[in-house]
Order: C-alpha cells, then structure tokens, then sequence
C-alpha cells in the first residue's frame, strides 16, 4: 500500500501525464495593443482577460534570416520549434520541404498529434488561408498557393476548422453562403469532400452555436474571405462598414464551440484572432481595438476552461507588433491639435480618432475620470518589439525571463507527450 502510494506521489510531483493545450495566437498583438485595449475596454486602473494570464515572458521573435518575423515564418516556428527563413510556410523556406522539427521528426507538433490519435482544432477570425493556423498542417513553397493551402487543410484529419475563406473551398462557377462564387480552378469542392470525410459543416453564428453534441468532426466557414473588413478607416467610414461581419460568430464562440466538441480527451487546440494584425496594418485604431476584445474574451473562455480541468496549459504570444502601435495620453488641452483625421507628429507619425471624429475616452479609473487619447502609428509593417508569452495551467510556471519562439512549440509538446524524449 505505501508503495503504491509513494509511486502515485512520485509521478503527481514529476507531473508525467499528459495534458490538453490552447495556444491563443492574437496576430500583432504587442504591449502597446494591449495597452490601448485595456485603456479603452476595461480602465486604466482595471484588467483585461489577458491581465489575469499569470505567467510572463519576454518573447523573442526573430527568424533565420531577419529580426523581424513574418505571420508564416513566425507561425511555422510555433509548429515545429526550428528557425526557418521569412518565407517559409510549413517548410524550411530553403528546399521548401517540410522541417525537421526540434523533435527530430519531420512533422510539426500538431502533426504528431494527429498521429498519436490526440483531438485537434484549428479556430481563426480570418481565412482559412491565413498561416497562424494553417501552417500547423500544410506545407507550400508559396503563401499565396491559396487553393492548396486549403485542400491540405480539409485533408489534413484535424477535428475542429472553424474559419472564414468560403472562395477557396469551392471551385469556380459554384455559389456559395457567402462567396459570389468559388476561387478554385481544380474543380474541387472541398466543402462536400469534407462532409464525406465526416464533417459535421456550419455557416453562420446560430449553426455553429446549434452545432449537435455528439459532434466529433467539424467545419465551420462564415465569411467569403475574413470575418472581419480589414480596410483603413477612410474606406471603412466612406463605404459605412462594419468592423466585423454580420452573422459570424466572435472568436469566443468558436472556441467555446471548438472546446466542446474535442470534448474531455487530451487535444491541441490553436486560436487566431487575424483582425489584431489586418487592422493595424491599416492603421485602423476602432479595427484593432475591436480585434483586440475579441482576442481577449477567447482568453476569458480558456480562462475559464483552465480553471475547470487544471492539466490544460494555455499559452498565448503574438509573433510581431503590428503596426508599432502605441497610446498617446497627455492631458486634454494638450490633444486639441490632434483632433483632425489627418492629424499627424511633427516627424510625420500618423495619429488615429475615434469612428465620430473626436479622441478616443478610457473607461473610468478608480477615481471615476475618463481620459482622452489618440492612437500613434510608427508603420503599416510589422514591428519586432515590445511582445509577450504568457501562459496559465499546466507547466505555465517554465514561462518567465525570455522565452524564444522556438519554445512555444517546446512547451507545447512536453504538455502533450510528457513521456517522450523532448529537444
């Protein structure tokens, strides 16, 4: 009897059984965003989901072959745990083949899940193109090989695809919910060859939300391309559009979806919120801003998951700050100058205002005061500096100094295959 006990104490302290991952991906997503985020959404003196995250860590960002990362180099570093070149998407960015991962193995971390039977998902508010997501599974010498970016993703055994991007489901000439007509030139239609693959296939807000329990299989698109306008803030206001488009489910809701259906066995799980990125590559502030609630309440959702089954880790880092986006906050008085759409700093800094025009108000501090603010602008690029690696639940306490990029795929796969020799 003590002897049994001693080996269940013994493998409690060496915390070898494996456990479930989220990895939150916020596209762009820097300390200032968050900054502006928490100003404008929560207070000064208040928190944001991503606040209550408890582990902290510089995030160290830079490529093969440059300082500053691209969303496919970036997000094929995540999958693999390896330096690639900037233009790599699921590959090497040299030979084009698919890494050697850190692992040793030539398959990224979600492939090796799938081989192990592990439950899998990929969520992401824009297209189902976009490299945060897809390059955990599919592999392309060209990142703008749309089509087969796409037919990799819909062959690739993953569980739960939730995204937009109908035009390269479907072959040309063939309407769909929301494309005019599909992109494909192969005649492929990817959307019936995934129901007879077994997907359960959901287009909008309430079919996701209605989404059978017993759902083992699902793909989800709710948008011709993104789920979000991604346009400047002069086209936005000119053609009176929405930040997000109506009927799409928020990134929330599909992860909450996501999370239901990969259900109590062990699974990777990996969430993008796009619009983070797009907008601020527009400099479209009210954009970002949105973006960033969204990205934030699928932070509250995991959150919240993790309190429930503690051998999840969530893990969250964005791959580049987006835009150099950042918080200008004197005084009132001192703002009046700003208050112009074309308002920019002396050294040319273009300055962002509110969709009427007028600067932007904090919610209240403590004291019950609102603050004025604009939002400043370095460039339409993205930016290397100023990111974070946070992480919550299962081995979150690795997460602190300086974490670099290659580790997000280390912490990861030491959740999922503890057992295993790990790099």
């Amino acid at each position: 009897m003590f002897r049994t006990l001693g080996i269940a104490v013994l493998l409690a302290l060496t915390n070898l059984h494996a456990g479930s991952v989220i990895f939150i991906h916020p596209d762009g997503a820097g300390i200032s965003h968050w900054q502006a985020a928490r100003f404008f959404w929560a207070g000064p003196d208040a928190d944001l989901n991503w606040d209550r995250i408890p582990a902290i860590a510089v995030y160290r960002g830079h490529m093969a072959d440059a300082l500053s990362a691209t969303s496919n180099g970036g997000a094929t570093t995540h999958a693999y745990g390896v330096k690639v070149c900037s233009n790599a998407f699921g590959t090497d960015g040299k030979n084009q083949g698919r890494p050697v991962a850190a692992s040793g193995q030539r398959a990224s971390i979600m492939h090796e899940a799938i081989e192990a039977g592990l439950r899998t998902g990929l969520v992401n508010s824009g297209s189902g193109v976009e490299p945060g997501t897809a390059c955990f599974v599919t592999s392309v010498e060209n990142r703008k090989d749309y089509a087969e970016i796409v037919k990799q993703l819909v062959g690739s055994g993953v569980d739960v695809i939730l995204s937009g991007g109908e035009e390269w489901f479907l072959p040309k000439g063939k309407k769909g919910r929301h494309a005019p007509e599909g992109l494909r030139e192969d005649g492929l239609d990817l959307i019936e060859q995934a129901r007879s693959l077994g997907y359960h296939v959901v287009f909008d807000r309430k079919e996701l939300l209605e989404t059978p329990e017993k759902t083992r299989k699902l793909l989800g698109i709710f948008a011709a391309q993104d789920t979000f306008n991604d346009v400047s803030e002069a086209q936005m206001k000119a053609e009176k559009l929405p930040t997000y488009v109506e009927g799409a489910p928020t990134l929330a809701e599909m992860t909450q979806v996501a999370l239901r259906v990969l259900g109590d066995e062990t699974f990777l799980l990996v969430v993008e919120e796009e619009g983070c990125d797009n907008f601020s590559n527009f400099n479209n502030a009210q954009g970002a801003l949105d973006a960033l609630k969204r990205a934030d309440d699928a932070f509250g959702v995991a959150l919240d998951y993790v309190d429930r089954n503690k051998d999840t880790l969530l893990v969250t880092a964005a791959d580049s700050s987006a835009g150099a986006m950042d918080v200008l906050g004197n005084p009132a008085s001192s703002l009046i100058k700003y208050q112009t759409l074309d308002a920019r700093d002396s050294n040319g800094a273009p300055y962002s205002l509110a969709s009427d025009g007028s600067q932007f108000l904090s919610q209240p501090d403590r004291s019950g005061e609102r603050h004025p603010f604009v939002i400043v602008w370095g460039t339409v690029h993205d930016t290397s500096g100023g990111i974070l690696v946070r992480a919550a639940g299962k081995n979150s306490e690795k997460v602190r100094g300086t974490f670099d990029n290659t580790r997000i795929y280390s912490l990861m796969r030491e959740t999922l295959f503890p057992g295993q020799p790990q790099p």
